[in-house]
């Protein structure tokens, strides 16, 4: 079986774009508590949408979907499954949730990562929940003509429980040694999560939710105000680019992981810059700003296309009605353009569709 041995990355150079990424996530840690300390009630409601874009996306992902109103009502709690998928989105709710409020109390121990996985799949018919795989997997990929070709095969179920015991402990291991930046360990700690695949079913789900699981572990709270699962169904072309790159040559130890780390101290730090944007609207909000001031200072920050609800998740301090109201004034201002009716509408700045 593969080896396992976190210390080795203490030997290797790092290319100046980690370094300066690794640079740039730490003074946004350093500034994490500031933040914190800010209108708890605005800080509040946006960890209720990132509560909900992170189930969402997480679960779209994997091609697990339902409709905005049925999300909502499922997340709030105010209503039941009425399918399979809406049964996955109820359980990785769930296990978001333990993560979010638990963190600290959720050691990286393989014990746990089954109970997490138990869960997930919860509220499904499964039979599998909290167990590893029995039988191989592989992740493959369907082409538009209908063949199926493999990207990577995983390890052996025979393998798998010692392999999740094995990265759990190289990772504590590595941690308490301090050698090693944890802003490299977490996402090496994921990609060999990945690359075990160790459940026969919710893989992808279980990695976010420990990616989130080691940031909060490590201090790096931005997965609570902005959704880290949500950036990366973003740019889901890349975030798998990434992963095929760095698993090459990962049964011999002989992949690169750095592709991989790339991409997620990307996200992180994007992650960051957008919980900074919005806390900078919170301050204005302090600042005596009626909510139009608000709404505008925002919406003069986008490109294209934008719904309502992108900018309430902007605005925290603002309610629902409050970012209707201020829309329509700066739509009948000529700032913006209305796009579509009902609830498919999206705005636009006016001063862009002018230029087409």
């Amino acid at each position: 079986m593969r080896e396992f041995d976190y210390s080795k990355l203490a030997d290797r150079t790092w290319d100046n774009e980690i370094i300066s990424y690794i640079s740039k996530i730490h003074e946004y840690k350093g500034k994490q508590e500031l933040f914190l300390h800010q209108k708890p009630v605005e800080l509040e409601r946006l960890t209720e949408i990132a509560k909900i874009q992170s189930t969402e996306a997480s679960n779209r992902i994997e091609g697990i979907v339902t409709t905005g109103s049925r999300l909502k009502q499922l997340i709030g709690d105010k209503t039941t499954p009425r399918n399979r998928d809406e049964e996955e989105i109820l359980g990785y709710r769930n296990a978001l949730n333990m993560v979010h409020e638990n963190y600290k109390m959720i050691p990286v121990r393989s014990n746990y990562i089954l109970q997490m996985h138990r869960d997930l799949l919860k509220y499904t018919n499964l039979s599998y929940g909290g167990q590893f795989k029995t039988t191989p997997n592989e992740i493959d990929m369907v082409l538009p003509n209908g063949e199926k070709i493999v990207l990577f095969k995983p390890l052996e179920p025979f393998e798998t429980p010692d392999a999740v015991n094995m990265i759990c402990e190289k990772y504590q291991e590595s941690l308490g040694k301090e050698s090693i930046d944890e802003l490299i360990l977490i996402p090496c700690f994921i990609l060999d999560f990945l690359c075990i695949h160790p459940f026969t079913d919710g893989n992808g789900r279980m990695s976010r939710l420990l990616t989130l699981l080691l940031l909060y572990r490590s201090g790096y709270l931005v997965g609570q105000y902005v959704s880290i699962e949500k950036a990366i169904a973003d740019t889901k072309e890349a975030y798998y680019d990434a992963l095929q790159k760095a698993d090459y040559g990962w049964h011999e130890d002989k992949n690169d992981p750095k592709p991989f780390i790339k991409y997620m101290l990307g996200i992180i730090l994007s992650c960051y810059r957008e919980f900074e944007a919005r806390m900078t609207i919170v301050e204005k909000a302090g600042a005596k700003s009626t909510s139009y001031d608000i709404v505008k200072a925002s919406v003069s920050e986008r490109f294209g296309k934008f719904s309502k609800q992108e900018v309430l998740a902007a605005c925290p301090s603002l309610g629902s009605s409050s970012v209707e109201s201020a829309l329509k004034k700066l739509v009948e201002n000529g700032v913006l353009v209305r796009i579509g009716s009902g609830r498919k509408t999206l705005y636009a700045r006016a001063d862009a569709v002018n230029e087409q």
